[in-house]
């Protein structure tokens, strides 16, 4: 494989970007002579911002054009958030790598010295339902005087953070792993509140940079060098989980698996019509199928 140029496909915002180098980064460093090239593209995700995904289509907005791409040959694996692929690929495609996993939190983002005294309402921007859902809880928690508003909110990171300097929201939850990767984690114009995985349920496969490729590519050792163990473990308990639930964007689920004392370590929380359901689980590394059909059980 010496010499031999890689095309990675990646969205164009500025974090798909910036999480495709991380991947091309990994690559290049495993040697063999081995160079990337970075294809851009706009999905139908990128294109329709007005919408929530849950109206045209789903997670798939933001995957389908790379996987065509894929099986034309076109390129030779796509970038994408873990948690933005759909449950099922397109035959002959598969998650062949996955990086080591960045902070799964969710973050409640609101302007540097922002002060909610005083307020009836809070409005925070998010369009996942999983979101809206466990900041109500967390809400009546934090701020007990005060109701809690959710306004959809699309578009890339830098576009939501503008809407809220606008003052369209007070406040806007992000992924954690998102704004540290556009290294904004230290940028004095924000300030952000960190919600716990325990009780803020990250989406399944949050803060994972999954490596979409064909089967069968010849490129096996390659992925091999390039994959974090752990966070694959951890990502395919997670959408195993998911699959049993046959959850998309329609439902507010969310879950989180970590290592803890050589144990799987499983969070899960769901909507169904009016009731709530949480899972707090611990399952043996060899027995992680066991564990998936436990959680989506306690989740239905």
């Amino acid at each position: 494989m010496k010499d031999k140029v890689i095309r990675i496909g990646t969205r164009r915002s500025e974090l798909a970007v910036a999480q495709t180098g991380l991947v091309a980064e990994a690559i290049e460093k495993a040697g063999n002579g081995i160079l990337t090239e970075l294809v851009l593209k706009q999905t139908e995700g990128d294109r329709i911002l007005d919408k929530p995904l849950l109206e045209f289509g789903g997670k798939g907005v933001f995957v389908t054009e790379f996987e065509q791409a894929l099986l034309r040959g076109e390129i030779d694996l796509a970038v994408h958030s873990a948690k933005d692929m759909p449950m099922v690929l397109e035959e002959g495609l598969g998650i062949v790598a996955v990086l080591e996993r960045e902070d799964p939190r969710d973050v409640l983002v609101t302007l540097a010295g922002s002060s909610f005294l005083g307020k009836k309402e809070l409005v925070i921007g998010t369009s996942s339902l999983r979101r809206k859902m466990q900041i109500h809880e967390t809400g009546k928690m934090l701020w007990p005087d005060m109701e809690i508003r959710c306004e959809n909110l699309r578009g890339n990171v830098q576009t939501r953070l503008l809407k809220m300097a606008k003052g369209e929201y007070d406040g806007i939850i992000l992924a954690a792993a998102g704004l540290k990767r556009l290294g904004l984690w230290e940028d004095g114009r924000y300030d952000y509140q960190c919600f716990d995985c325990e009780s803020f349920v990250p989406a399944g496969g949050q803060g994972i940079l999954a490596v979409e490729g064909r089967i069968n590519s010849g490129m096996e050792s390659l992925y091999a060098q390039i994959n974090d163990e752990n966070a694959s473990l951890c990502l395919n308990l997670e959408r195993h989980i998911l699959k049993l639930l046959d959850a998309g964007c329609h439902e507010p689920i969310g879950i989180y698996s970590r290592f803890v004392d050589g144990k799987m370590e499983v969070f899960g929380v769901n909507r169904r019509g009016e009731e709530t359901k949480r899972i707090h689980l611990f399952g043996e590394l060899t027995e992680l199928d066991h564990l998936a059909q436990l959680a989506a059980k306690g989740l239905s």
